[in-house]
């Protein structure tokens, strides 16, 4: 008989610590990266450039671009006056870090068209085909990203704005802005070094002191959520409450800032009855919370807290960002649940709890989605990060935490505007030596927040990476979500300049829906956009309405034919709103025995170093 010897398998501690040597080792690679993954990066640069290298036609191209460019930026330099307009004054350069009168110069004007020619070719060189869709994107992502770094707005002695304030200032602007650079080296060594959150720098507006200071009571809390119901301030509101699910990558109080900026205290206001959530924000220990309980103990345990302390049947239901998501799926969930009731056709995969937690909650009057997307085929920036290599690194990063870090999710953010939120900030306050004007949205801003590492990585993987929603593939509460069960009326909000949700991405609503949807196109970002109060100059917004059964109108036919308003979107929801409510009633009185704390409530002071 033949004697097999079996080869040596690797032992189990022997597997630990080969992970262990690996995660470790991934760890070091991603700091070199700022977080990002390297492989990623690798992959998709050796995508591009063999491509290229594949494509002498495509060389040839590129090599008649960059003397097309180079001839441009010759024939500029010579032009010693300055394009004018018909009225004899000087042209603005568009792009506002050369919008100086400075950079017509020489020889400040031949830094400036070199740059543009280099910025402009290498934009170009990012195209090529064969490449991946993803590939392509981070390739053009992270070129951008490095010429940006590079350009002579961002040092000294190459910016004519930063060396004429030099000079008419004796060097004090310099001077102010070494300090700056100084000051800020120093807090944010210690802000990292510190252990205890104590020490950190008190927000320049302080919670329940200049910001989340709308009058009202916390009413619920569970360990993820509170909820509080604001104080009415009209002789009547509307019958239908209204409960707003904010973020929970961001802190609530983005809805209630300042009282001139506040839409919690603008829809109070107008008569409105206002819940809104503010979640918990975590710690290590609440690593395991996922998805489900965000939908389930976050937003349904929310609605069914309103419904139990107004009485009321139907709500009105606000979700910003992906609050909006999360509501949105509770909605199908909600509706599809009561089909099922109707039909006797209960699923018997439904666990009890799931069918209770299901069947006591309101009806909804109304969906709003504030900059929230449903469809993530198309991410926008944000998509540069995600991918399976990206998705596994950020799970070893928060495996040895239990969260993603506020730090961690600022710098993301920070990434996808760096030319707006990095460098021209930078060559403001350290070049100039300008004083940064603080203001509400800025100090909630530097207010981080954590999430948990079930919840993210779910969230990542089942909605961004495989977009399971979208595809019908998600479930919540033991039920299939399909976003066209959704049977209420629908008001969607995006904003032009959205780097976390393009609003062509919001738009696909369209597409995912069966029911009446007023879409609102609003000027400004992702946050200034939404927050948009009254009386706010240089505001606008477009908004059309299309009905169920509705036929599909591509979003750049739908911004071309939608009527242009002035002045804030704000009021366009509340008349939107008005149309949906009933009958005004006498405001619903806090039963002071479920009062467990005044409005902003303890979970919004929670602040971590990291």
């Amino acid at each position: 008989m033949d004697n097999q010897i079996s080869p040596m398998l690797p032992s189990e501690r022997q597997r630990e610590f080969a992970k262990s040597l690996d995660a470790a080792f991934h760890t070091q690679m991603a700091k070199t990266s700022l977080g990002l993954s390297p492989i990623s990066l690798a992959l998709a640069y050796t995508d591009w450039a063999l491509h290229l290298a594949a494509s002498p036609g495509r060389q040839m191209l590129l090599a008649q671009h960059a003397m097309a460019l180079s001839q441009q930026a010759l024939t500029s330099q010579w032009q010693h006056q300055p394009a004018t307009d018909a009225d004899d004054k000087q042209v603005q350069d568009k792009d506002h870090r050369f919008s100086d009168p400075g950079w017509s110069q020489w020889p400040f004007s031949v830094m400036k068209e070199s740059f543009k020619a280099s910025d402009a070719w290498w934009r170009e060189s990012t195209k090529v085909d064969g490449v991946s869709k993803h590939h392509h994107h981070m390739v053009n992502f992270f070129t951008r990203q490095g010429l940006d770094a590079l350009s002579p707005s961002n040092w000294a002695v190459t910016n004519p704005e930063v060396l004429k304030k030099g000079h008419e200032s004796m060097g004090q602007s310099w001077i102010k802005g070494c300090q700056s650079y100084a000051k800020d080296l120093m807090e944010n060594q210690s802000s990292r070094a510190a252990a205890d959150p104590g020490t950190l720098r008190p927000l320049d507006f302080a919670v329940g002191k200049d910001v989340a200071v709308t009058p009202g009571k916390v009413v619920f809390r569970n360990h993820l959520i509170e909820l509080i119901q604001y104080t009415p301030t009209t002789e009547t509101v509307y019958p239908e409450p209204l409960l707003i699910v904010p973020s929970c990558i961001m802190k609530y109080y983005i809805l209630d800032l300042s009282p001139s900026n506040s839409m919690v205290r603008y829809l109070v206001g107008q008569g409105h009855t206002a819940f809104i959530i503010s979640w918990r924000n975590p710690d290590a220990s609440d690593r395991d919370l996922g998805m489900q309980d965000y939908l389930q103990t976050g937003v349904m345990e929310a609605m069914a807290a309103v419904k139990l302390h107004t009485g009321a049947p139907r709500i009105h239901a606000l979700g910003y960002c992906l609050g909006g998501t999360f509501l949105s799926i509770v909605a199908a969930a909600l509706e599809r649940s009561r089909s099922q009731s109707a039909g006797k056709a209960r699923s018997t995969r439904r666990r009890h709890e799931d069918a209770a937690s299901l069947d006591n909650l309101p009806e909804l009057a109304s969906v709003t989605l504030l900059a929230a997307q449903t469809e993530f085929s198309e991410p926008g920036e944000l998509g540069v990060f995600i991918d399976d290599d990206q998705l596994k690194t950020l799970r070893e990063a928060m495996a040895r935490t239990g969260y993603l870090s506020g730090r961690q999710m600022a710098g993301s953010f920070q990434f996808l505007n760096s030319r707006d939120l990095v460098w021209s900030r930078n060559t403001r306050r350290y070049l100039l030596g300008q004083d940064e004007v603080g203001n509400d949205m800025m100090s909630w801003n530097a207010d981080l927040t954590r999430l948990p590492e079930r919840m993210h990585s779910e969230y990542l993987s089942s909605l961004f990476l495989n977009n399971a929603l979208a595809s019908g593939h998600y479930r919540v509460a033991g039920i299939g979500v399909a976003l066209k069960d959704i049977k209420a009326p629908m008001l969607v909000v995006g904003t032009v300049r959205d780097h976390v949700s393009p609003w062509h991405s919001v738009y696909k609503i369209h597409l995912l829906t069966d029911t009446h949807v007023t879409f609102i196109l609003a000027a400004g970002g992702h946050n200034a956009g939404i927050v948009s109060e009254p009386g706010h100059p240089h505001r606008s917004y477009q908004i059309d309405s299309s009905e169920k059964g509705a036929g599909w109108i591509d979003p750049d036919a739908w911004a071309a034919k939608a009527p242009i308003h002035e002045g804030s979107w704000w009021e366009a929801m509340h008349a939107w709103l008005h149309e949906r409510s009933g009958t005004p009633v006498p405001p619903p009185t806090i039963d002071p025995a479920s009062v467990l704390g005044d409005a902003p409530g303890d979970y919004v002071m929670v602040r971590y170093a990291d």
